[in-house]
């Protein structure tokens, strides 16, 4: 079931990650049969969660050449991104997440806070200071100063079920379809508008985990023959943006396969 509103499962989101969280995050392309088959030898392992279906809305922040995106593309030890989220369509007054997602030597570090979004767009898109300060709105000040010029570069979509370990209340899947990005009409309140990046049928899951991963999980994994790969939604949504300015300007170019595989979260 599709949810167009989030207000009760935003405040859970508050409650629960306390604006931070480090863990792993490994990620994997299913097809339709991998995705069901996974799901059934899982079912003792993590229950989707009481939300069912839901529906992802970001905005990317980046400088104008893409700084930030290029420099992910080129496999660095550290990087980091900025990203304004909400569950559902908002208007005005639906609570909004800024963040700022780091990854260092395969940890990914995540900072958060909340406000409206009629708020959290007047401070990203016209430096109007938010009405609640704290330590990590400062980090969010500091992150926008060394990035002269940011602004919203992608707005990317998708439809997400997720999961929480049983036994393992660290563990957390998420299973993404219906991926998309645009580049126009960059504002929340336009929805999941935009060109697919999948193929039909096929689904991202990302594993999070705070420590080992689970043997039986592993074994799960190998049987069905689901491997790791390097995947970032903003950096494939860059890829075709790139080679079609590249055919544009009469170069006839594509982006090379490797290129493609720097994409990673």
């Amino acid at each position: 079931m599709m949810i167009s509103s989030k207000e009760d499962r935003q405040e859970d989101e508050i409650v629960a990650n306390q604006y931070t969280f480090k863990r792993k995050e490994m990620k994997y392309l299913l097809s339709k049969e991998q995705y069901l088959a996974f799901m059934d030898r899982i079912k003792d392992m993590a229950k989707v969660d009481a939300y069912g279906e839901t529906s992802i809305l970001n905005i990317y922040f980046d400088t104008p050449d893409f700084q930030l995106i290029r420099t992910s593309l080129e496999k660095p030890v550290y990087k980091e991104k900025l990203r304004l989220r909400s569950y559902g369509v908002p208007t005005d007054e639906t609570n909004s997440f800024i963040e700022i997602k780091k990854k260092y030597k395969g940890i990914v570090y995540k900072r958060r806070i909340s406000a409206p979004y009629k708020s959290s767009k007047e401070y990203l898109y016209e430096d109007i200071p938010l009405e609640k300060q704290s330590q990590i709105s400062a980090e969010i000040d500091y992150f926008k100063k060394c990035y002269p010029g940011l602004r919203p570069a992608m707005a990317i979509s998708y439809d997400r079920i997720a999961m929480a370990g049983t036994c393992d209340p660290e563990l957390r899947i998420t299973f993404d379809k219906n991926i998309r990005w645009r580049t126009n009409h960059l504002d929340l309140k336009y929805g999941n508008e935009g060109r697919e990046i999948l193929e039909k049928d096929q689904y991202l899951m990302e594993l999070k985990i705070a420590g080992a991963m689970d043997l039986k999980l592993v074994s799960i994994l190998e049987e069905l023959d689901i491997r790791q790969i390097s995947f970032s939604k903003y950096g494939r949504g860059y890829e075709t943006l790139l080679s079609e300015q590249l055919e544009l300007a009469g170069h006839k170019q594509t982006v090379s396969p490797e290129e493609k595989e720097y994409a990673i979260a």
